[in-house]
């Protein structure tokens, strides 16, 4: 194994190299002042362990009564963090993490509830529950991450930055004529990053386990079987630089750090005998497989859905976990969520093996049921449903405990041919595109024409930039005139919303045809790492909908701001009366940042009938369809003043119209429209007896940025008999499996309104 004696150490530090982790024993920074006479406690000393993690970061580790253990999370302060660094010989603390983030630890768990001032010399002299009292389990191990620079005269034995007795970065090295341009790198040797260059790892006992991590890391879903003797006689050729040998993964790991492996130390360049560098092919997922082939990975999409996705992620791979089950879409309890679950779950999805297991929501709440609970997985499972789970019940888990993922995804370098100009900060500016950079060739960077640029296109840009969610896209950019660059590459580009890369999307290619073709009329955004997410509470529209026949000389002030259909026009005002299919609306906020008009308080426009200020031309289209998708009452397009209404407990309202007040919908609060306000209806006079679809989306032409706009929308069957309106079945757009959602569309009807 090499590494020192643990009986050799200086008086301060000691290092353990044990299985290619590094573990840094401490002893207290600074000689401890004489003091009163007391009994005297065992010598404390620390260690930083766990993966994936840089040298100055890692689970917290102390020897206590001959005996290694950790600390538990529970009440955990940045106080704690930088009294623990300063024992290992860092001058502070930046951040500490929670929920054995560095995975868990064995052992003893020995402090527990520590809160520090922030000033102590030792961890021992803040407040605790007492050596070995506690009532954690090691899913809740505590980390630090400490500031990356020692403490000046700290006595080290263990000098990491020349030593580097772990593994960090790996990479794959493409040998193959051509491989080197094409993403992703899927084949290549294996190298580990040593010092300011490249090593290689002596593939002896080498086996697919080993590969199964590595395509993990590098975001493959799975391993083959790679042509050895091809590789062999290449590296024949090579100056070889080995750096780890005898490498043992069960491939459940993931990352190369928690495998077992030896380093060799001194001259390297003739080790590995008889053996070569380790060689490694993945297979890509679908997403990936032949970025440039669309129809491929279209057909593989459509073998069938899948069970499992992920939702309010900004980037690729990253997202709130979500399965189906009974042919209805929920959420995951973060009990016992780990990195061996989060893997399994990326797999699946053509992902490599897990970056972080969130817990907490921390990729927004999801709405519907929550199926599973305490979901244990080995990492060895095809899918998450086969792995022990519990099936939930209603006092487990709310919605603040969904579980997310952030998966490793391979490397495309998309982010290398778009850039931002002229902003105040990097999340904004205008958006320059490199074309032309194949073959060697140089990019030439140009403008993207503004020309129907909005929110969607927006989000795949700052995908690519690697920014998160668009929180605006400009069509005009003479406010960050800042560059050079002043000729337009690309007009005319419409995207989905999903797409990885502008190129992706529809474009003109190199027909340009753009109008304006000043560079004031480039594209821009501004980009935001949260963003809101709203969706409508379905049982409320089907609990309250009903149909009233109000009398027009009652409708003047709806007819003003055009709440009623065209036909209303002609009628004998004030006499007569319009057929009203009314209903509330509760519009909730589930993402992760405050829903605001884009619109300035100085264009808010004031409407004398309402007595507010609207801040959205268009906040929501209610319409009547045919089950074939035909409108048959005219879609109403309804503007209100955004506020709220009610909060989730411990959430504030920010929001209210009266006085003019600024407007908006908080994280965790509603805006309620009540069935008997204003033009909170749908006119259907015209309407012929039948069955129909009542349906609601909200920001329909994505004037706010969101995170999830699959959401925005909700549908119910209702049948109408010409008296009677029967509304049910409301569900939000994406909440039902296809299977559920194709018999909806196909609903024939009800013949009365008894429940059976």
């Amino acid at each position: 194994m090499g590494g020192c004696s643990p009986w050799a150490w200086p008086e301060l530090l000691v290092l353990l190299v044990l299985l290619g982790s590094a573990w840094l024993w401490v002893g207290s920074a600074q000689p401890t002042p004489p003091g009163p006479t007391h009994v005297p406690q065992p010598q404390l000393r620390f260690r930083l362990a766990g993966y994936p993690r840089k040298h100055n970061e890692g689970r917290v580790e102390v020897f206590y009564n001959e005996e290694w253990g950790t600390i538990c999370d529970d009440d955990f302060t940045l106080g704690n963090a930088h009294v623990l660094c300063r024992q290992l010989g860092f001058v502070a603390a930046t951040g500490w993490a929670h929920s054995a983030k560095y995975g868990k630890g064995v052992g003893r768990i020995w402090l527990d509830n520590v809160n520090c001032a922030g000033n102590e010399k030792s961890i021992g002299d803040c407040k605790h529950r007492g050596w070995g009292n506690s009532d954690c389990s090691h899913e809740e191990d505590a980390g630090v991450v400490c500031k990356d620079e020692r403490i000046p005269g700290f006595k080290d034995s263990n000098v990491i930055e020349s030593e580097q007795s772990h593994v960090e970065e790996v990479r794959l090295r493409p040998v193959v004529a051509g491989g080197r341009r094409q993403l992703p790198v899927a084949e290549g040797i294996v190298e580990v990053r040593y010092k300011d260059s490249w090593a290689q790892i002596c593939d002896q006992g080498w086996h697919s386990h080993n590969s199964r991590v590595v395509c993990g890391m590098m975001g493959f879903p799975a391993e083959k079987k790679v042509n050895r003797n091809f590789y062999k006689l290449f590296t024949e050729r090579q100056q070889l630089n080995y750096r780890l040998h005898s490498v043992s993964c069960t491939g459940t790991e993931v990352h190369l750090s928690m495998c077992s492996f030896e380093f060799y130390r001194g001259n390297s360049s003739a080790a590995c005998g008889a053996g070569m560098p380790a060689v490694v092919s993945c297979v890509p997922g679908p997403l990936f497989a032949n970025a440039h082939k669309k129809k491929q990975r279209q057909q593989q999409q459509q073998q069938g859905q899948p069970r499992i996705r992920l939702k309010g992620g900004a980037r690729v791979g990253e997202g709130r976990v979500e399965v189906l089950r009974s042919n209805e879409w929920g959420t995951i309890c973060d009990d016992r969520w780990d990195l061996q679950s989060a893997s399994v779950v990326c797999r699946e999805l053509g992902f490599g093996s897990a970056k972080e297991a969130l817990t907490g929501a921390r990729m927004g709440q999801g709405t519907g049921p929550i199926h599973l609970n305490e979901v244990q997985c080995r990492g060895t499972e095809k899918s998450l449903w086969n792995c022990p789970f519990r099936n939930i019940t209603q006092e487990d888990c709310k919605h603040s405990e969904d579980a997310a993922v952030r998966c490793n995804i391979p490397y495309m370098g998309y982010e290398n041919l778009i850039r931002l100009s002229g902003g105040r900060s990097r999340f904004e500016g205008r958006v320059e595109v490199a074309v032309g950079a194949g073959d060697g060739e140089q990019p030439r960077w140009g403008l993207v024409c503004g020309e129907g640029w909005g929110t969607l296109e927006a989000m795949v840009a700052c995908r690519q930039l690697g920014l998160g969610f668009a929180n605006h896209g400009l069509q005009e950019t003479w406010y960050w005139d800042a560059s050079n660059v002043t000729e337009m590459v690309m007009s005319g580009v419409k995207c989905a919303g999903h797409e990885m890369s502008l190129s992706h999307c529809q474009h003109h290619g190199a027909s340009l045809s753009c109008r304006n073709t000043g560079t004031r009329f480039a594209a821009g955004v501004i980009c935001s790492e949260t963003a809101s997410d709203l969706l409508l509470h379905a049982p409320l529209v089907q609990e309250t909908a009903y149909i009233e026949d109000r009398p027009l000389h009652m409708l003047y002030c709806a007819a003003e701001e055009n709440c009623l259909a065209s036909s209303a026009r002609l009628a004998n005002w004030p006499y007569g009366h319009r057929r009203l299919l009314r209903f509330s609306s509760q519009i909730h906020n589930r993402g992760r940042a405050d829903f605001r008009p884009k619109a300035g308080r100085h264009s808010w426009v004031w409407h004398e009938c309402h007595r507010h200020y609207h801040s959205m031309d268009i906040f929501t289209h209610y319409d009547i369809l045919t089950p074939n998708g035909t409108k048959v009452a005219e879609g109403h397009k309804a503007s209100f003043c955004l506020e709220d209404t009610e909060c989730e407990e411990d959430v504030a309202k920010r929001y209210e119209c009266a006085n003019f007040g600024e407007q908006g919908i908080t994280v965790g609060c509603w805006d309620l429209y009540r069935h008997d306000i204003d033009c909170q209806w749908i006119d259907i006079t015209d309407v012929k007896p039948g069955n129909y679809i009542l349906q609601v989306v909200i920001n329909p032409n994505f004037e706010v940025a969101e995170s999830d706009f699959t959401n925005n929308a909700m549908k119910c069957n209702c049948k109408y008999d010409g008296h009677r309106i029967w509304v049910h079945s409301c569900h939000i757009g994406d909440a039902l499996s296809e299977e559920a959602n194709r018999r909806f569309e196909q609903y024939p009807g009800q013949l009365n309104n008894q429940i059976s």
